[in-house]
């Protein structure tokens, strides 16, 4: 993995090289169709599995990326795997980033589209009674604040919602922050610039943006959650899981001492990381079945 010195260059310069890297990797498997659409102003990338049997469960899917990059092309093989996995159609949100469209535009663009999804479910094949959220590190954030919304404001119902090394508290004084303050991948100092850029000051306690602040865990559907040890959001991802836990939600949480974060795309070159990606989604397609 390359050290990258996150003071010397912008959002935008990680941004394009995020791009490129993944746009260099070959894809991991081929679906029978994708789409690209815009729906009430969001982009979004669906993919049809090879399963038949219609209507087949949804998958809401937000990508990571910190806040301020990452999109549908960054994450189109971790999309493709959970289409491939789950027989579920996954829809891709490429929902707007930080610095230009800080706190709240990806919350709503997440939102936005999950909704258009139950309510476009039969146009699309799909259960609108088999609903799941998913998203890695930023992602997840999304995912847990979309299926808290959807609890709050009355639907759409969801099934299940799959978290990996998921961005919940944004609290630097977690203890895993000062431990992996020098983590391959995502260091202290990468969590501090992208929650300036994403959040612009606000206080993440009190304006919405962490899920752990909700007034209420119960009645969420239930969750998987993955961590990784040497990650500094690693508590992150562990401490909500017991916020779940102790709101009687089901969860089921793993935390990898051989991975580090981001590992979903590295799935394609890393055993480890392809199993425990795999073994996630089979949490999720029991958990939409």
């Amino acid at each position: 993995m390359p050290v990258i010195d996150f003071d010397a260059v912008s959002p935008h310069e990680l941004r394009h090289a995020n791009t490129a890297n993944a746009l260099a990797q070959p894809r991991v498997v081929e679906l029978p169709r994708i789409e690209d659409r815009h729906v009430d102003g969001v982009g979004v990338r669906i993919y049809w599995p090879r399963a038949e049997k219609a209507p087949l469960p949804v998958v809401v899917y937000y990508h990571g990326g910190g806040f301020f990059m990452g999109n549908l092309d960054t994450h189109d093989n971790v999309a493709r795997t959970i289409a491939h996995r789950t027989d579920a159609i996954v829809i891709s949100v490429d929902y707007r980033l930080a610095p230009e469209h800080p706190y709240p535009a990806a919350v709503e663009d997440a939102f936005t589209a999950l909704r258009w999804c139950a309510a476009r479910a039969g146009e699309l094949g799909a259960d609108p009674d088999r609903i799941a959220v998913a998203g890695d590190s930023a992602g997840g954030n999304l995912a847990a604040l979309a299926a808290l919304r959807a609890r709050d404001t009355g639907g759409p119902a969801l099934r299940f919602q799959l978290m990996w090394y998921p961005c919940t508290h944004i609290d630097p004084t977690l203890p895993s922050e000062t431990e992996n303050a020098d983590a391959p991948v995502l260091p202290r100092r990468a969590v501090e610039l992208s929650v300036a850029w994403y959040l612009g000051g606000r206080d993440p306690k009190t304006c919405g943006a962490a899920p752990a602040y909700a007034r209420s865990h119960s009645g969420l559907p239930p969750a998987y959650i993955a961590t990784v040890q040497g990650d500094a959001i690693r508590d992150e991802g562990i401490r909500y899981a017991g916020l779940l836990r102790a709101a009687e939600v089901p969860v089921e949480h793993h935390n990898h001492n051989d991975l580090v974060h981001g590992f979903c795309a590295l799935a394609p070159h890393v055993p480890a990381a392809a199993k425990a990606l795999n073994d996630s989604l089979a949490a999720l397609k029991a958990g939409l079945a």
